[in-house]
């Protein structure tokens, strides 16, 4: 994609973005992403198909990289080295959380909240759902494999509420601590 394009899907993502965090995703049509964006018809369309195209986008925009199974050096932290495993990779996803905090929290705050939560739980146990189920299997726990997912993704998702809540001043390693804290 070349720079016009992408300055172009930045500023439908950005039109959609603001829309989402004032009115229900239901509302939105494509027309009002259009005037926000302050872009043609034609131009929408060649960038996505539809609105469900673009909340797609955008969802995998947001958690492509906070669910990165193979994590980078960044400026305000480095899991590259570190050993892959749970409590890294929610420490992982807190600090891109953190990083991105304005953003997430219009979107998981926003009149559309519901469906960005429902999209990152789906997303969460799509790519931790395995890591979870070991950890399960590893403890002598006698509940209903989907039971434990579902409280662990549940309570990771609660845990983030809350720390939003708080202005994201906790650092990730202690919010992740007091989120291993309740779940053991």
């Amino acid at each position: 994609m070349d720079r016009r394009q992408l300055r172009t899907r930045r500023a439908i993502f950005s039109a959609f973005e603001t829309l989402l965090a004032r009115k229900r995703y239901e509302q939105i049509t494509v027309q009002d992403i259009i005037e926000e964006a302050d872009i043609g018809r034609t131009t929408f369309y060649a960038h996505f198909e539809t609105k469900d195209s673009l909340l797609d986008a955008i969802c995998d925009d947001l958690f492509n990289h906070i669910f990165d199974k193979h994590p980078h050096a960044e400026s305000d932290h480095d899991f590259s080295k570190s050993t892959v495993c749970l409590k890294n990779e929610m420490t992982h996803i807190l600090y891109h959380l953190k990083a991105d905090q304005e953003r997430f929290s219009s979107l998981f705050g926003g009149k559309s909240a519901d469906l960005f939560w429902t999209r990152f739980r789906d997303r969460f146990r799509r790519d931790l759902g395995p890591d979870i189920r070991r950890q399960l299997a590893a403890k002598s726990l006698t509940v209903p494999v989907n039971f434990y997912i579902n409280f662990y993704i549940s309570t990771f998702i609660e845990t983030v509420k809350w720390w939003f809540g708080e202005g994201c001043c906790t650092a990730p390693e202690t919010v992740e601590s007091y989120f291993e804290q309740v779940t053991e």
